[in-house]
């Protein structure tokens, strides 16, 4: 099977933010924690805690 026929059936088509390598982190709109994205990312940012969450609540079922 290839990504494409695994994805589907998911109906979330999101684009993670790209990664920074070094400070300033920006902060996740969720709890105010650093996250692993560069602060000058324009978009939703979620700490690593908060994406593990985030993608546990809007797991495709199947």
């Amino acid at each position: 099977m290839s990504d494409d026929t695994d994805r589907d059936h998911c109906l979330i088509d999101a684009v993670a933010p790209p990664r920074a390598d070094g400070p300033p982190f920006a902060e996740c709109v969720l709890c105010g924690k650093p996250t692993e994205h560069p602060e000058s990312y324009k978009g939703i940012t979620l700490c690593p805690v908060c994406e593990w969450q985030e993608a546990q609540r809007t797991a495709c079922s199947g």
